[in-house]
């Protein structure tokens, strides 16, 4: 009977095994570099020959001051900065949005490309930038993924070279500060069922108070609605990166958080604040949500960014570094 059992548990490993190893989660990782990456014709041409769309708001009749880099959350695209960059270029800064990879109207669409693919991107496209806007300050922002993105990429041997970084509900949510079950339950079904798909209907959760956009966006078929578990399984290893590497930031930095954020919980914001140099910038807003800079009062954020980009150590219109 003894022999029995072993033969039946080293079946069961067996078997548990290889539906780990067949079933491991999809990286839809770039191809070898192929091209010089360049920006025409409305894209941003990757080294791989990959065509991520860009979109642009420059200051009209009058020159601009600064240029901001802006990197969306995860399952949106670079549509997400159209109403700040409407009025940041009104505010004399040069915007520039691109869809990531797997997102938008990228390649992929769905897939998660590697931590790796998402920071070489970033810092192709800012030195591309750079070559329009040699001389005036360049700042990247990062809303929720783009921001953990952005944590990564200014840490990394590649960094790209700006004057300051702008995170706004950076997505710094890492193993570390998940309950166990949710650990456990992201590993398992990453590994057995990495294609199935969450729409997190049901959660009761809101990323902003404007209905409105929220609408849209459900209407949008570029924005992503169901969600591959190994996606989440990728976007998590970069939480983890994010939240590990934020004390390395030593460039200047502004943070925005809304204290009703009901996607980014409130701890790993903490934990990540309390490891970043003593410079950064805190911004907190009382009845901001996740999607700050989109909220029914987006302009206020949007009013700090503009004040702080101009003198970073001067006083804030509206976010208040008392963080509740």
């Amino acid at each position: 009977m003894s022999r029995f059992r072993e033969i039946a548990i080293s079946g069961v490993i067996a078997v548990a095994l290889f539906l780990v190893s067949a079933c491991s989660p999809q990286v839809n990782h770039p191809g070898k570099q192929v091209v010089k990456p360049k920006i025409e014709h409305g894209y941003f041409v990757a080294g791989d020959g990959s065509m991520l769309p860009v979109r642009t708001w420059l200051p009209g009749d009058i020159p601009a001051t600064a240029v901001i880099v802006a990197l969306h959350g995860f399952n949106d695209y670079s549509n997400f900065f159209t109403s700040p960059g409407n009025y940041l270029s009104r505010h004399g800064i040069a915007c520039y949005a691109y869809d990531q990879r797997g997102f938008g109207g990228a390649p992929g669409h769905g897939l998660w490309s590697g931590i790796e693919a998402y920071t070489n991107d970033l810092s192709s496209f800012v030195a591309e930038i750079r070559t329009r806007h040699p001389v005036i300050p360049l700042y990247v922002l990062g809303e929720s993924m783009g921001g953990a993105v952005t944590i990564v990429a200014m840490t990394g041997s590649n960094a790209p070279q700006v004057d300051g970084v702008i995170l706004v509900a950076p997505a710094v949510w890492g193993r570390e500060t998940m309950p166990w079950y949710q650990r456990w339950l992201l590993a398992v079904t990453s590994h057995t069922l990495p294609w199935m798909q969450l729409t997190g209907k049901g959660l009761r959760r809101s990323a902003s108070d404007n209905s409105e956009m929220l609408r849209a966006l459900g209407r949008d078929p570029l924005f992503i609605k169901g969600t591959r578990v190994d996606a989440l399984y990728g976007l998590t290893n970069l939480m983890d990166e994010a939240l590990a590497r934020a004390e390395m930031l030593h460039i200047p930095t502004l943070v925005q958080y809304g204290g009703n954020d009901q996607i980014i919980p409130k701890e790993p914001m903490f934990r990540m604040l309390g490891k970043m140099p003593r410079t950064a910038r805190r911004a907190f807003y009382e009845r901001g949500y996740h999607m700050l800079l989109r909220d029914l009062q987006g302009e206020k954020p949007l009013a700090d960014i503009a004040a702080w980009m101009a003198d970073h150590d001067g006083p804030l219109p509206y976010g208040t570094d008392r963080w509740k």
